[in-house]
């Protein structure tokens, strides 16, 4: 396991063996977590702690148990030190297992993006319907760009190949597979930063969009350099 730079060793490990303990059975494992709390923190607008909480351990009664509150705390540590890191810009480093025991086993992508994509799918507001995508409608820049990133997820649990087999289409093979396969797994820290701050992004726009008045081009710009808007960011 290689651990992102958040709660001290000792602590990630306890919250490790609480989230694998019998007691909360229904529990993500960590790098399961890891991946959904990327995706919660991200979207129209953050997951609530209650919702992120109950869906890690499994159940929201189980935060209060004894294990279940000893995780929960640990979790709420965990979240803030993860949101600390994508709202750096540095792609974060990924929390993954390897695929088997043998820890010289290749890392595990397909539990990490499943994670992820539970949070997506989990999110209260959809992700593709907050960015105005409908059925019969083409799709607009913003719901292309998200779509182009989740491919790569897509591609590494194997979901892309399942869709274009549903749809009879071909689909990549051998030493070409392969390729792709390395190449997402190269930047799917890449993909993770620009998913959060391509939704951070917006968050700040619609406030703007719903809270402030209108700004002529001959107005001081809001951004306050103290130039007129058309001047400065009205140019662009």
């Amino acid at each position: 396991m290689s651990p992102p730079a958040a709660l001290a060793d000792p602590q990630l490990l306890r919250l490790e063996r609480l989230l694998g303990d019998p007691a909360l059975a229904q529990a993500m494992r960590l790098d399961e977590a890891h991946g959904y709390l990327c995706a919660a923190l991200s979207g129209p607008r953050p997951m609530a702690e209650e919702q992120w909480l109950g869906e890690v351990l499994g159940s929201a009664e189980l935060g209060t148990s004894e294990h279940g509150r000893q995780a929960a705390g640990l979790l709420r540590v965990f979240a803030a030190e993860l949101q600390d890191e994508l709202a750096s810009g540095e792609p974060p480093e990924l929390l993954l297992y390897p695929v088997d025991d043998d820890q010289s086993s290749a890392d595990d992508y397909v539990a990490w993006c499943q994670g992820f994509l539970h949070g997506i799918d989990t999110a209260a507001e959809d992700w593709f319907a907050a960015l105005g995508a409908e059925d019969g409608k083409q799709d607009n820049e913003d719901v292309c760009y998200l779509d182009e990133q989740l491919f790569t997820l897509f591609l590494l649990t194997g979901d892309a190949e399942a869709a274009a087999g549903a749809a009879g289409e071909e689909w990549f093979s051998g030493e070409e597979l392969r390729r792709l396969q390395i190449e997402s797994e190269e930047k799917l820290p890449q993909v993770v930063a620009n998913i959060y701050r391509f939704w951070t992004a917006r968050r700040s726009v619609g406030t703007i969009r719903r809270e402030a008045p209108k700004v002529g081009r001959n107005d001081p710009c809001p951004c306050g350099s103290g130039r007129k808007f058309k001047k400065c960011c009205g140019a662009t």
